[in-house]
């Protein structure tokens, strides 16, 4: 009886798993109803609020032939350190654990024509250079995104369509970076302090991030789902209620301390440069 038991037990684990039980891998990228791009964001963890200020060098102190003004005292040193341990913030660990299509790019104008049957754009017609339908839309506010994904949903018969999280938009920004851009990165990836052209860019002439994503930085700010905290921080739990929502990435406007994954600003900024990214949910598996 024992050896029957093991022999039916072998030919259970060799037997093949019924197709209807086998998962399929989710496609890398998927193209929508209107062309939209969307990008497989994998489960994984991510480092939220780290912030690591530190006082300037030695050789940034002001040397004998400085304006003596402008010479750091060793009370100087101490005041500097003594801020540094009070502002520094050691962060806080966030785990994703499903996966969850987000766009490869920022809504287009075209898009968003598309769907809405109109263009709130203020950078189109003569305001832009080229076709202004590849723009990212701009000029909306957070209820405007929203309706943007209600009529999506409603078009495409799902409600898999949604506003990132706060979280899962800084993850897909960083593409496993750990720390912020340096200078030479963010003028790769973005477009920022452009008071020349002071205009919105086509989307996707930057240099994408690691995982394929264009314009996380700069072009236009874009709104996600969480309420701001009034603070310079994300906190691990995000406020339930709020009187605006949440900013990330910088606009073609903004500064390098601005054009970061890691900044947590608010809405409605400046209104002209505000824009967003949708995210596709994954069926149940």
């Amino acid at each position: 009886m024992r050896v029957t038991l093991i022999t039916i037990m072998l030919i259970a684990a060799s037997a093949p798993i019924p197709p209807a039980l086998v998962q399929p891998t989710p496609p890398p990228t998927i193209t929508n109803s209107i062309g939209m791009e969307l990008v497989l964001i994998q489960p994984g963890t991510l480092l939220v609020g780290r912030f690591e200020p530190t006082c300037p060098s030695p050789s940034d102190r002001g040397g004998a032939d400085q304006d003596p003004r402008a010479r750091w005292t060793p009370a100087d040193t101490a005041r500097c350190e003594d801020i540094v341990q009070r502002e520094r913030r050691r962060g806080f660990s966030v785990t994703l654990p499903h996966l969850y299509y987000i766009g490869k790019y920022e809504v287009t104008q075209g898009e968003w024509t598309a769907v809405m049957g109109s263009n709130p754009s203020v950078f189109q017609g003569s305001r832009v250079v080229g076709d202004a339908t590849r723009h990212p839309v701009d000029s909306v506010t957070w209820d405007d995104a929203q309706r943007f994904v209600r009529r999506l949903n409603q078009r495409e018969k799902t409600t898999a369509y949604r506003l990132p999280t706060e979280f899962e938009w800084e993850y897909a920004a960083r593409a496993g970076a750990s720390d912020d851009p340096t200078w030479d990165e963010i003028r790769e990836l973005a477009w920022e302090q452009d008071v020349t052209t002071a205009t919105t860019h086509p989307v996707g002439l930057k240099k994408p991030n690691r995982w394929g994503l264009y314009d996380v930085l700069g072009d236009v700010w874009e709104w996600v789902n969480d309420y701001y905290n009034e603070k310079l921080f994300a906190d691990p739990e995000p406020p339930r209620r709020g009187t605006t929502h949440v900013l990330k990435g910088g606009g073609f406007l903004s500064d390098v301390k601005n054009t970061t994954w890691s900044t947590h600003a608010a809405g409605p900024g400046d209104g002209f440069d505000v824009g967003f990214r949708i995210v596709r949910d994954l069926p149940a598996r």
